[in-house]
């Protein structure tokens, strides 16, 4: 684990190893360490658990027809729910949408964000939002865009404002390893260079964009994290089913950034259990038992037995938590449904009229005339 002010150059073997902290048997090893306490990591598994619980409510529901869609995290909790609880309040994360996670370490309430799927009248954004496409500045989580690879540009813009404003904030920005074949990733890690922004871009390469393996993005030529090197930034492939070493790579980053050394890119090596959505099915495109052979193990678990195993968890503990968080989710699911699932209601039609020009023009007026609102 280097210093944060080593230069680029004296790191460009760490882009080609695997960041790890966890071993195969759950122990603490190596020199990526994190600042992470025991009740930290208890908090991160919760998030997780929770998380996990949130995703197979939600997906039931939309089987059942009472929202339209949904994607799933399980097997990438760890990438959101760690970076919450290590970054600061006043950072911003940039999200892809298997980030839900970032909220959930934060306490975002969970009726919240089932209004906004089922884009009901209590939905907080108003049905302005495909389902599962969030937004909350307040808990540091900018909004989500359908066109994914849009939002890294966004968190180096960000990061290059607060670096103008003096703070000592920093931005972290998300995409998938398929993401890193358009334009906007180069994009953004040219301006992050040059401009020595203070932010995170991250890659989650969970192996399998929506139907297309990380073969076709270059996953086979060379690391992701290796695309750093282009760029004179640092660049660090960590394994994103480890939570130790995703909050040990993330704080390295974020102190580096904080320290005016500019912009890191991290690969979190990792696998997408599910489909990649409710209208996916992948056993179309890769083998049945993929996900139970992924070598890496499950987030949820490593992290469950390293804490046992330092004493500060134990299976009795979990198997309750387990249970109220399952039963908090349905409490909470049944509060967004009191306010009405996909179709029964919906936000006010007026609310198309709102937020789209600083002052409404004529045609504004008289459509919303038309309409008696």
């Amino acid at each position: 684990m280097p210093p944060v002010d080593v230069a680029e150059s004296d790191i460009r073997d760490l882009p080609f190893r695997m960041i790890r902290t966890l071993d195969d048997q759950g122990k603490a090893r190596g020199e990526w360490t994190s600042s992470m306490s025991p009740e930290d990591l208890r908090r991160a598994l919760r998030a997780m658990m929770l998380n996990r619980a949130f995703d197979a409510r939600i997906f039931a529901l939309q089987r059942q027809g009472k929202t339209s869609f949904f994607m799933k995290t399980t097997g990438e909790e760890a990438l959101s729910v760690s970076p919450s609880i290590v970054l600061r309040a006043d950072d911003m994360c940039f999200p892809t949408y298997r980030h839900v996670g970032w909220l959930l370490a934060r306490d975002y309430p969970i009726v919240q964000l089932v209004n906004q799927i089922f884009s009901n009248a209590a939905d907080p954004l108003k049905g302005r939002q495909l389902p599962i496409l969030y937004s909350a500045k307040a808990y540091g989580f900018y909004s989500l865009s359908g066109n994914v690879g849009s939002r890294i540009g966004h968190a180096v813009g960000w990061a290059m404002a607060a670096a103008y404003s003096n703070t000592d904030q920093v931005a972290i920005g998300y995409v998938g390893e398929g993401t890193t074949a358009e334009g906007d990733f180069h994009e953004a890690l040219t301006f992050a260079s040059v401009y020595r922004a203070p932010v995170l871009l991250c890659v989650n390469n969970n192996q399998w964009a929506i139907s297309s393996f990380a073969g076709v993005a270059g996953a086979q030529e060379t690391t992701f994290a290796a695309k750093a090197i282009g760029y004179g930034l640092p660049g660090l492939r960590v394994d994103g089913n480890d939570v130790l070493a995703v909050s040990a790579a993330v704080e390295w980053a974020a102190d580096r950034a904080r320290a005016g050394k500019g912009a890191t890119l991290i690969e979190f090596f990792t696998y997408r259990a599910e489909g990649h959505s409710t209208s996916d099915d992948p056993t179309k495109y890769r083998p049945k038992d993929e996900a139970a052979e992924w070598p890496l193990g499950d987030p949820i678990d490593r992290l469950k037995t390293y804490l046992i195993a330092e004493g500060h968890w134990d299976d009795a503990l979990h198997t309750a938590l387990a249970e109220d968080l399952k039963q908090l989710v349905r409490a909470e699911v049944k509060k967004a449904e009191a306010a009405g699932t996909l179709g029964q209601s919906k936000p006010s039609v007026k609310e198309m009229f709102e937020c789209v020009f600083k002052e409404p023009d004529w045609r504004h007026i008289e459509q919303r005339r038309e309409l008696g609102i």
